[in-house]
């Protein structure tokens, strides 16, 4: 298996979308058919961690809503800060007023470590630390959303905008393709790959002292079958359930960026179906409520006259 993935990356200097019929090269495998994968997620890119091709696009070139999915951007500019991690921040009271629902368990007044925020911003969706970061860094929010947008560009992220450090706006948009090139940047770092994949994290405050225990968002972390080596999931109501994630297929690292489906656990099975597919060229058929979303959704992109890259 490791071997035909090997050739399969080789493979994919060719055009992309040349379907399972085609060669790839003397002795290679043929590529996998993007026609065998059926996903529930509307907008959906699939891509070998270390290489710049592309084996599977849906609708991959539409901006949209991405929600939380803007927390490894988050994460990149608060590392790329250089700003101690074991540094104690006060919990600030939001200025802002978010369109959606901000709960939080975090204690304005309270103080933790930059780490233990960064930590619970990825593995646990926590809001309030994401904009706590944002107030802490260099400047503020402002210049702490200009960061965001600077490194954008720099990621060649050329359809991507964002206005808030947590995602609960839906003005936060990307192309999955660019989403492809943010989870390649996000996993050349160690602290993004090791807080986004923890099972739970437990953080301690002060003043007043107290501890609060977190958990991952990604059920797949806990599970067995699965090498997960980056991990973030998004959800608000113009975004749909989002998943973006680095796992292990056949021994290579697999990008996976997965948008806009129906149900919490829809992006999971997709997830696994994108897994199948590589694995046996098959990936297997979406039933349900899923499908219908995914219907009446894809149906409004194409009249919207944008196609993605497949």
């Amino acid at each position: 298996m490791k071997k035909t993935f090997r050739n399969l990356l080789l493979a994919l200097s060719l055009p992309f979308g040349l379907s399972a019929g085609h060669a790839t090269g003397s002795g290679s495998p043929p590529l996998p058919d993007p026609a065998q994968l059926q996903l529930a997620s509307v907008h959906a890119a699939v891509a070998p961690l270390d290489s710049g091709g592309t084996l599977y696009g849906k609708f991959a070139d539409r901006p949209v809503s991405i929600a939380s999915i803007t927390k490894l951007m988050t994460a990149m500019v608060v590392l790329d800060s250089g700003q101690p991690l074991d540094e104690w921040l006060p919990i600030l009271e939001r200025q802002d007023d978010p369109p959606k629902n901000s709960f939080s368990r975090l204690r304005p007044g309270s103080e933790a470590q930059r780490g233990d925020l960064l930590g619970i911003t990825l593995m646990s969706s926590e809001n309030l630390a994401a904009y706590v970061l944002a107030r802490h860094h260099p400047g503020g929010r402002e210049a702490f959303i200009e960061a965001m947008n600077r490194k954008a560009r720099e990621l060649g992220m050329h359809q991507s905008r964002f206005v808030d450090p947590s995602g609960l706006w839906p003005e936060n948009r990307a192309t999955a393709k660019d989403l492809l090139k943010m989870v390649r940047a996000a996993h050349a770092y160690p602290e993004i790959r090791e807080m986004s994949t923890d099972s739970s994290r437990r953080v301690h405050f002060r003043s007043p002292r107290y501890s609060l225990d977190f958990g991952n968002t990604n059920p797949l972390i806990h599970s067995s079958r699965w090498d997960v080596g980056l991990s973030k999931t998004g959800y608000i109501n113009e975004a749909g359930r989002c998943l973006v994630m680095v796992a292990d297929v056949g021994g290579e690292p697999m990008a996976m960026v997965l948008l806009d489906s129906f149900g919490t656990r829809t992006p999971l099975g997709d997830a696994g179906r994108i897994r199948r597919w590589l694995e046996t060229g098959s990936g297997g058929t979406v039933a349900g409520a899923a499908l219908d979303y995914e219907r009446r959704r894809a149906a409004a992109v194409a009249g919207a006259g944008t196609v993605g890259g497949q």
